[in-house]
């Protein structure tokens, strides 16, 4: 029996050169989303900025990998969050581990 196959991603450029501490790891398990994460930040609004930094993110991921504009991708990325934030499908569990 084989083990399992984890795809991690590298570590970013700029955190190996001048280090850092991770504070988010997503993965998709058997078609759920699997999130370990650190409180990181004083203010939870901070987490706010983040998050739209990240959507930001994958929309110039899209941009690049699809025929699809940044701003069409965002503007998706956005409708997925509300509609999320209105109607949870799974609102999963949270305990703290580390």
């Amino acid at each position: 029996m084989s083990q399992p196959k984890f795809e991690e991603l590298a570590v970013p450029p700029d955190a190996v050169e001048r280090g850092g501490v991770e504070i988010l790891r997503a993965s998709i398990v058997e078609g759920a989303v699997s999130v370990g994460l650190r409180r990181s930040f004083d203010d939870p609004f901070t987490w706010g900025i983040l998050l739209v930094d990240l959507a930001r993110h994958a929309s110039r991921i899209y941009a690049l990998e699809t025929g699809m504009s940044e701003d069409e991708a965002l503007a998706a990325i956005r409708q997925g969050m509300e509609a999320e934030l209105n109607r949870p499908t799974d609102l999963g569990s949270t305990r703290a581990v580390n």
